[in-house]
């Protein structure tokens, strides 16, 4: 049993035990925000191609920040960037609870604001990422990146608990409130870190650096597969910006908040957090292409069975809710071990040099990837039904799968052990 319990060695770095007991707060307070947003929006409104649009607003910054901040991650000490994009991320949420508590009604505002949010979280996150290996071993990464996504889909299971309880009782300012306080733990740890420089011959500020991280990127075939293959599974199979209609047309909850709301938007959370629990075994996968692709064909799955039990919910609404939030449930565990083992190939895949710049462009991927599902699955929804959107993006995701490894065989071919021996192989 002690085999598949989740891997503690990493807390026992008090860097990363900081790190990672104080994102136990934050990112309930992060989720709140995440869950207050649609939510807002489509009280609003009262549409989820409005709720969509957050995939717009959050996009364009992830994609120009996450790019630029991995290049800023690779030239400024990390642990000061760290502390300045927290920082914003504090200022970022004090705006959103001035909104809320002032009663502006502007959803352009509030868009406007989740824009900027996501530019300092783009920034922040390639950063973070980087600086796990100056922490850690590399044998360690996959259970420290089990640990933070763990804790990090606990949040999620949390805050949207919280905030279907809080929502119809004290409105969204005080969500916004929650999440502003519990980003000050995490910059206490971030301040606490030692001094993080980067080793080796470091990039610049420019576009060039960029540039430079693309290409090099460009020469590692298996890294650009395991991005397409998130892509491929964000892309198709993310129903989140369907949710809130879900949880008011099929499922009968209220426009705002809900018991079906919370559920909805916990499922995919409980799942991670399950398969991060049990995922002592990650460590010991040498053949991590598979163990990824295996992942992405089981999320597919679940977002199939997912938009079956919405369109059976006419019928047997509360069976039928249990069935789709297991379905999230099952699909929340597959991309927690899909996210571990893709994470930590690019970690020890890179040299610390382009790591900051690799990790910006993974953020834009996995974060990005959800950002055009809220569009593609909310405009759907319009013509053909949220149920239909679901399961057919699941059935897009397993086609998708199939046709990316019979291109790729060498990602199916992929051992973590010799591509840490090809890197270290390298010169610098």
């Amino acid at each position: 049993m002690s085999s598949l319990l989740a891997d503690t060695r990493p807390l026992r770095n008090p860097h990363f035990r900081r790190l990672w007991l104080a994102n136990i707060v934050t990112v309930v307070g992060a989720q709140l925000t995440v869950v207050a947003v649609p939510a807002q929006i489509y009280q609003m409104t009262g549409s989820s191609a409005y709720v969509g649009l957050t995939g717009v607003f959050g996009l364009v910054p992830l994609v120009v920040f996450g790019l630029w901040g991995g290049a800023l991650a690779d030239v400024i000490d990390r642990r000061t960037l760290l502390v300045c994009t927290t920082i914003g991320l504090i200022a970022t949420s004090v705006l959103f609870w001035l909104q809320a508590w002032s009663g502006v009604g502007s959803v352009w505002l509030l868009l406007g604001l989740f824009s900027v949010q996501q530019a300092f979280f783009a920034v922040n996150q390639p950063t973070r990422s980087a600086v796990l290996p100056r922490l850690l071993p590399m044998s360690l990464l996959p259970a420290a990146n089990s640990l933070n996504m763990t804790v990090m889909q606990a949040g999620a299971i949390g805050g949207p608990l919280i905030a279907g309880a809080l929502i119809p009782v004290f409105g969204f300012s005080w969500l916004y409130l929650l999440d502003t306080l519990t980003l000050v733990p995490t910059l206490g740890a971030v301040l606490l870190l030692p001094a993080l420089p980067i080793e080796g011959v470091t990039g610049s500020l420019g576009l060039s650096a960029v540039v430079d991280g693309l290409a090099y990127l460009k020469g590692q075939p298996v890294l650009l597969m395991s991005f397409l293959v998130d892509l491929i599974a964000m892309v198709f199979g993310m129903p989140r910006a369907l949710f809130p209609e879900i949880a008011h047309l099929d499922f009968g909850g209220p426009e705002g908040g809900g018991l079906a709301f919370a559920l909805l938007f916990a499922g995919i959370p409980i799942g991670a957090v399950l398969g991060g629990v049990f995922s002592g075994w990650v460590s010991r996968v040498e053949r991590q292409g598979v163990a990824v692709l295996a992942s992405v064909t089981v999320w597919g799955l679940a977002m199939v069975g997912f938009g079956g039990a919405v369109a059976l919910a006419d019928s047997w609404r509360w069976p039928m809710l249990v069935v789709a939030v297991l379905m999230l449930v099952v699909g929340g565990a597959a991309d927690m071990a899909s996210a571990a083992f893709r994470t930590s190939m690019l970690q020890s895949a890179a040299s610390d040099a382009v790591r900051g710049r690799l990790q910006g462009v993974f953020t834009v991927v996995v974060v990005g990837g959800p950002r055009i599902a809220d569009v593609a699955h909310g405009a759907a929804a319009v013509g053909i039904g949220a149920a239909a959107a679901a399961s057919g993006g699941g059935v897009l995701v397993l086609v998708g799968t199939v046709l990316a490894a019979v291109a790729f065989p060498a990602f199916v071919r992929y051992r973590v052990v010799a591509a840490v021996q090809d890197r270290d192989a390298r010169p610098a």
